[in-house]
């Protein structure tokens, strides 16, 4: 039986993710926010992050409900901080995504409305695939990548850990993308980019 859920944060990508656990049938116990700002589908105000504290790691799952719309750990240090304290997170797969039974999945993943996942892809821990999203097969998406609503990788395509890759962007097949690089809404990448880079563009010229 599936453990009760708390979900840190309260913006626009929390509520999708509220919406997709209340289709799950998943009991919500409520959300963490810096300062209550109202709520989404009537799901309580705990408090600020502390308050999980108050919670054992043996009795709820976390979902981590901040987005992202560039290169921003907050994600990776919040999900490092509550592992270390020995939380589990839990993966939210939107019951309209198609993956393949070949896929590897990380703790605490998001796949969200309309993504594709294809064979032998492997996405690891802390990650979003966001809406309408397309992973072909035996892609390797690293620990916590976000890649934005409407992205296409073809086969083969690695991205490194942390890296954005935003909204609509292409990637042609077997590129490898480093860790903590952004790819820009748009961009056509043919080329392998390094690690700590920034590309924009068609096709996608680093800036």
């Amino acid at each position: 039986m599936s453990k009760p859920v708390i979900i840190l944060g309260n913006g626009g990508h929390a509520a999708v993710l509220t919406e997709v656990l209340l289709m799950l049938d998943r009991d919500i116990l409520g959300f963490t926010a810096p300062e209550y700002q109202g709520n989404h589908y009537s799901i309580p105000y705990l408090g600020t992050d502390e308050c999980i504290d108050q919670y054992s790691p043996n009795e709820v799952e976390l979902v981590l409900g901040i987005g992202t719309v560039h290169i921003n750990q907050i994600r990776e240090k919040i999900y490092k901080q509550f592992k270390e304290k020995s939380y589990s997170f839990a993966s939210v797969i939107h019951p309209s995504s198609i993956l393949s039974s070949t896929v590897q999945l990380g703790e605490g993943v998001q796949i969200l409305a309309g993504s594709i996942i294809q064979s032998k892809a492997q996405i690891s821990e802390n990650c979003i695939i966001n809406t309408g999203s397309i992973i072909e097969h035996s892609c390797e998406v690293h620990a916590h990548v976000h890649i934005a609503p409407g992205c296409k990788l073809s086969g083969g395509v690695t991205l490194g850990e942390g890296c954005h890759i935003g909204t609509g962007a292409t990637i042609i097949q077997n590129i490898t993308v480093g860790q903590y690089s952004l790819v820009g809404a748009g961009a056509v990448v043919i080329k392998n980019i390094g690690s700590y880079k920034k590309v924009i563009g068609v096709p996608a010229k680093e800036v």
